[in-house]
Parts: C-alpha cells; structure tokens; sequence
C-alpha cells in the first residue's frame, strides 16, 4: 500500500489488511503489467492484483508444504519438497507461461528464513564444522536500558527452546508443558517429512545431538554452543535462498531480461543473529530496525553504487509506480527513492518514525520513536512505560541509554518536538495519546 500500519489498517498480525486499500499491483496490472506473486502472503484476504499467485498456507512449513492457487484462495493442497526450492519452481513456471508481450511484476516471497530453521536435505550439513564468531555484544547485561530490555523472553541463553528451535526432541519431559509445546512444534516441521526427507535429517541431527549430551554441558559452554547452532542451521536455511536467487539471475541473464529488469532483494525486517545475545527481530535497536536492500537495474542504478539515506520499505510501492510511469496516488505515504540517485542527490527525509504494536511475542513491549542520522528516541509502553535515547555517533550499538542526562536534556527536548510532528503527520492516534501521558503513563 505505501501506507504506514495505521493508515492501511495492518498494526497486528491478526488484525487485518484494509481490503478496500489499493495495492501498487492493482495498478501496475490495470495498466497492462503481468503479475504474479508466489511463497509467503501471510495477510488475511486474497492477493489483490496478481493474475497469478500461488502463496503458502500462513508462514507456511519447511517440508511439504501446502500452497493455494489463483481462483482458489483458502483451498490449500500439499506438495513434495522444500519451501524455497518450491517457491523458486513456481516463480520460474509464471515467468515462463506469462504473457510475453507484456511487462511483468513477479513477487517471490520466501519462507525463510522464519524459525524453525529447518534446512534442505542438500545444505544441512554445510556448517557443521564452521565456528562462527560471536558478536562483540553477546554477553549484553542491558545495564543502562529500561526495563523493556530486562523482561523479554528471546536471549538465546534462556528463551530459545533446545527441543523447537536447536532441534533436540531427546529432551522432551511430558511433564513440562513448555517442553511438550516445544516437542510439538519441533514436531509440526519435521513429523510431515516423508522418509526420504527424514532419514537425511535424523542422518545430520541424531549424531549430533548424541554427541552434545554426552558433552553435558552447563553455563557459557552451553550458551556458546545454543548460540553455533542456531546460526549453522540459519545460514544453512539460508543457502537456499542464496540458491534461488541465483536461479532468477540465472533465467533473467539466459532470456536477455537482466539489463531491463529492476531485482530488488529486501527484507520484512532485520533479525538478531546473536546481538545482545538475541534471536528474533521487532525492537527499533539497529539490528531489528535496519532492513537489507540491494537493487539491480543497470540502466539506472550503476554497478557497486550505495546510498547512506534513510529509505523505508513504504518507498517502494511509489518506487515501482514512478520506474513504471505512472502517477503516485495521493493516500500513498512512502515516497520514491529515485531521486537519491540523481547527480544533485538530496534525502526523501530526515528522520524515522517507527511503531511497534504487538504486546505478546516474546514479551517485548509496544513502542514508537523518531530515529535521525545521530539520535535516537524510543518510548516503550503497556509492558513497561518509560523511554530511550541513544547517540549513535558515540554508542553505534546502543549499549548507553543517555535519557535524563543533563547533558542531553537540550536534544531530549529537541527530539521530542521531532517525534510529535512525525506522529501528526503519519495521523498516529495512539502514539500521540501515550506521548502526552493520556494512556500508559510514565510514572
């Protein structure tokens, strides 16, 4: 939609997609664009504007998972293979069935790498023996942070599940709930395997686990080894994708589309690969706030270019329209990024606004802040009430909260006035309601 979560209705996971908003692909197909989109959809109505689509039941599951198709949204039926390795097969089969005599918009949106990490048989192995360096903020104490930081549940010491996430089901105690939900989510990836599929995989992780009880483990040995395994089973995940990507290139290059085709790789946010000692993603700390971003289109965008400016995932919608030739509509609130990449190159902004509504995935707390090129300013409440700030130019990992420090009360002030113009300006009712203490007080 180019809209932000207030304006196209979607704050929540279940709460729902405006379906009278307009999606950019409406646009593009009204105006003679074949368009397709397959994998994750994961919003609840049926893919507007795609004359094709074949999307994955919700996340959707590793192994063998269930697809429904255009025409039939909601009917899903099950297919033999891994999700990446599927996905890519039926982004190629539109790209090769689409209407040649047309321009096209193919979406292809990955499973991966969502939790469980759950390998294909071909790369399970690939890290094994690879030691991973630990990031510098590992062992992070969150002594200067509020208490949001103190009270969520996703450190990989504590939260990440041996059974579910490390893949260790010999652990299971029936008498633990936690342990038989955990056993069962495990469950729910692998237990659709067929056997060829679960014999490579017992093959790679039975060993493996053997050998890491027989180690019996405990304190920082067992954290580090939590944290090596996590990260041989994500990048391992993600080999597939690099796979698929690599597939697309691959047919674009051999049909002569690559010197007119804009590829734009990205993300739905950034993830904690072992930052302060975290898995999962959600906060507007830098390693869940930052989004990858590489774009290809040769006859605009030269070969090793980069941009430093703030771009949000809103910008690409007006990004496509403008690139496509056509008018940006005016409920649109994202702004195209081409102008970044003219000789007199000026910012399409200043500064971040960022909301986070969900008060329930591992506990972190709802929160909302203004983020420029140095400062930062986050005010979480419902869990917690209180706020944040942060000089990236002297803390770039965020580890000193400077909010209330004398020294800092000038910008405070600043980035206040900052943060309540952005919030008027995106017409967040609720943000402005928590920022003057109507709801959710700091006491």
């Amino acid at each position: 939609t180019g809209q932000y979560s207030n304006q196209n209705g979607q704050r929540q996971l279940l709460e729902g997609i405006d379906p009278n908003a307009t999606f950019f692909s409406e646009l593009l197909q009204q105006n003679g664009y074949e368009t397709g989109l397959v994998g994750k959809w994961h919003l609840m109505c049926e893919p507007k504007g795609f004359g094709w689509y074949h999307v994955l039941d919700d996340q959707g599951k590793y192994y063998n998972p269930t697809f429904c198709s255009t025409g039939h949204f909601g009917e899903y039926k099950q297919e033999t293979g891994y999700a990446t390795e599927l996905i890519t097969k039926h982004a190629l089969e539109f790209l090769n069935n689409r209407d040649k005599s047309k321009p096209f918009c193919l979406m292809v949106h990955h499973k991966a790498p969502h939790r469980n990490w759950v390998p294909s048989s071909k790369f399970m192995n690939k890290y094994s023996d690879v030691e991973f360096p630990m990031p510098a903020t590992f062992w992070d104490d969150y002594a200067t942070r509020g208490s949001a930081a103190h009270i969520q549940k996703m450190n990989i010491a504590h939260a990440m599940e041996m059974i579910q996430d490390l893949k260790v089901p010999e652990l299971l105690d029936t008498t633990d709930v936690r342990s038989v939900a955990s056993y069962n989510a495990l469950m729910g990836e692998i237990g659709r395997m067929n056997q060829e599929q679960r014999t490579i995989y017992d093959r790679y992780y039975m060993p493996r686990n053997k050998k890491f009880l027989d180690a019996k483990l405990e304190g920082k040995e067992l954290i580090k080894w939590k944290y090596q395994t996590y990260i041989r089973d994500y990048m391992a995940v993600i080999a597939s994708v690099d796979e698929s990507v690599g597939q697309l290139l691959d047919y674009l290059e051999k049909n002569g589309l690559d010197k007119n085709t804009i590829i734009v790789y990205t993300s739905d946010q950034g993830f904690y690969m072992g930052e302060h000692g975290w898995f999962d993603k959600r906060w507007m700390y830098e390693e869940s706030f930052r989004t990858p971003m590489i774009v290809s289109y040769p006859k605009l965008f030269p070969k090793g270019t980069t941009n430093d400016d703030f771009v949000l995932n809103i910008d690409l919608a007006p990004t496509f329209l403008e690139l496509a030739g056509l008018p940006i509509p005016a409920d649109i609130q994202g702004k195209s990024f081409l102008p970044l990449f003219a000789k007199k190159a000026k910012p399409i902004r200043n500064q971040i606004f960022y909301h986070y509504y969900e008060n329930g995935e591992h506990a972190v707390s709802p929160h909302f802040g203004v983020r420029t090129d140095r400062y930062k300013l986050i005010r979480y409440y419902k869990r917690v009430n209180t706020w944040e700030l942060f000089d990236l130019k002297t803390d770039p990992k965020e580890l000193n909260n400077v909010y209330g420090k004398k020294e800092y009360l000038k910008i405070t002030k600043q980035l206040e006035a900052l943060l309540l113009k952005e919030i008027r300006d995106k017409q967040d009712d609720l943000a402005e309601r928590v920022f003057f203490n109507k709801e959710f007080p700091v006491k």
